[in-house]
């Protein structure tokens, strides 16, 4: 064990006497998660027993910027944002405007899936707990990364998006779907999502610097730069907006307005003073679990992370650590990654936001806190998750080394690369442009500006997108087809790593050419 582990370990095992004392383990996990997977900033809050015990930053805002971290600097809380959605309909089924078991829709005539069947049976309740049928991330393309498609073009595209498996019968995580329930809370409440947010959970909580868009933010407010790394180097980026689809994930918060909301998860709703914001009865719904999880084996550094059950509730995951039962969620941004957790048992609240998107530095500040106020056996969960870290990192590299190896470096496209250029379209996303430039295929995504880059040919038919912006880590193949008269037929898309996030759902697109002059799509 390091010198510093054995630190660590003594600290762990302090008694809360005082809060000081109390907060030497936390400083010491933070810093040396900052340190171990390059974070330039972290904001934690820890609630316990309905009071805030810790509400801090730690870090820089921006790299090469010396302005600090805080308690108040706002960050991109990503899909955290969604138990805020499933919270504002519970609101409405109090009020008997809207029931759990309403047919979509009915409250949404437009609404349509790709199957009859689900659209006709798909309920207010299944929009939640990722049990549709849809693939994981199917449709995150039509507004991630960031697109100039409207809440509505998202909403009518929707009856394109492919299943892949048959209604509520597998968990597959999306997003689109917190979109049409934003869209519910519009057509029931009257009020778009944003403002019901801001009026029904932002002023009675008194998150004065919480806003439900990025777009909201004024020059000088206090708000992290998201970051990436881009090889070795750390790179800050500019925000990306998201409210075309705002209900899963456009909140921007702090880990002082954050640690309001989760007092009030744990207080099921109640605010005092005879005051809530919904019932005990609505609170108990929202965590109950709707879709089971496959619980594997963790990899052998996390073991004692293994849980016995695994579900998905409404805007929550619920699972169970060291014999506790555990409410919690992630959310993930580009360069802004973020987890909220809940042990209801133990009146138990923890937030970490941070701006890099690496979720190991979340999960081993997460765990070290429960653990704290567990009295469970030490363990530094920094090098922890820093060891599996580089072990799926080295795994993704195995994985593209043995296709490169592999590939038949004799081979040509069976045509001339101005053949392929062209309009291509597939039903939900829509164009996606193929020209000729200085010699090379380049390839633009029509909705999506940061999908621009240019084509390596691969094998045979098979050519690989290196995006422009290196900072999406989302090389993709690009694989065409041909007609039995040697004409160019569909083209379908991957990615070419493993460790490329499940938002870049280049998979789910079917690639049709279009004749010249078609209107764009």
């Amino acid at each position: 064990m390091q010198p510093q582990s054995r630190w660590l370990s003594r600290v762990l095992l302090i008694v809360l006497a005082t809060p000081l004392l109390a907060q030497a383990y936390l400083d010491d996990a933070v810093e040396r998660a900052r340190k171990a997977f390059a974070v330039p900033g972290i904001a934690v809050a820890v609630v316990k027993d309905g009071k805030v015990v810790v509400a801090k930053g730690y870090g820089v805002r921006r790299v090469g910027d010396p302005a600090p971290v805080t308690a108040r600097t706002l960050f991109g809380i990503a899909s955290n944002t969604k138990i805020f959605t499933a919270a504002a309909l519970a609101m409405l089924v109090e009020e008997g405007k809207l029931a759990w078991e309403d047919r979509v829709v009915d409250r949404l005539p437009g609404f349509q899936m790709s199957d009859p069947y689900v659209t006709r049976e798909m309920r207010i309740r299944d929009l939640l707990c990722h049990r549709s049928g849809l693939g994981l991330g199917a449709g995150d393309l039509m507004f991630f990364p960031a697109t100039d498609l409207s809440e509505a073009d998202i909403l009518y595209r929707l009856r394109f998006v492919p299943l892949a498996t048959s209604f509520r019968s597998e968990y597959a995580y999306d997003n689109i779907l917190y979109t049409v329930a934003g869209a519910v809370i519009r057509q029931v409440s009257g009020k778009p999502w944003a403002a019901f947010i801001q009026e029904r959970f932002f002023a009675p909580l008194g998150m004065r610097s919480s806003r439900t868009s990025i777009r909201e933010l004024l020059p000088g407010d206090d708000v992290v730069a998201p970051h990436v790394l881009v090889g070795e180097a750390l790179q800050p980026m500019r925000h990306m907006p998201l409210d075309n689809s705002a209900p899963c994930g456009a909140i921007v918060s702090s880990a002082e307005d954050l640690s309001k909301w989760v007092l009030a998860l744990l207080a099921k709703g109640d605010l005092g003073g005879g005051t809530r914001l919904f019932s005990e009865k609505q609170s108990k719904i929202l965590t109950t679990p709707l879709t089971l999880l496959s619980v594997g084996e963790p990899p052998a550094a996390l073991a004692e992370a293994k849980a016995q059950f695994a579900a998905y509730a409404m805007g929550l995951g619920v699972t169970d650590y060291r014999g506790q039962l555990k409410v919690s969620h992630t959310g993930g941004l580009q360069g802004m990654v973020s987890e909220v957790t809940l042990l209801p048992q133990q009146n138990l609240g923890i937030v970490v936001l941070t701006n890099q998107e690496n979720g190991a530095a979340f999960q081993a500040i997460t765990k070290t806190v429960l653990d704290h106020f567990l009295g469970a056996p030490p363990k530094d969960w920094v090098a922890s998750y820093l060891e599996v870290q580089n072990q799926r990192k080295a795994k993704a590299k195995a994985t593209v080394t043995q296709a490169t190896s592999a590939r038949n470096l004799k081979s040509a496209p069976s045509l001339p690369l101005a053949s392929y250029a062209g309009r291509y379209r597939d039903p939900w996303y829509g164009d996606i442009l193929l020209s000729v430039q200085d010699g090379k295929l380049a390839l633009q995504f029509t909705h999506t500006p940061a999908l621009s880059g240019t084509l390596e040919h691969w094998q045979y038919d098979t050519f690989v997108v290196r995006w422009q912006d290196r900072s999406l880590d989302a090389d993709a193949y690009l694989t065409f087809s041909l007609k039995p008269n040697g004409t160019l037929g569909q083209a379908r898309m991957e990615a070419v790593s493993p460790s490329t996030d499940f938002s870049f759902d280049f998979q789910d697109l079917v690639l049709s050419p279009v004749a010249a002059g078609a209107a764009p799509y």
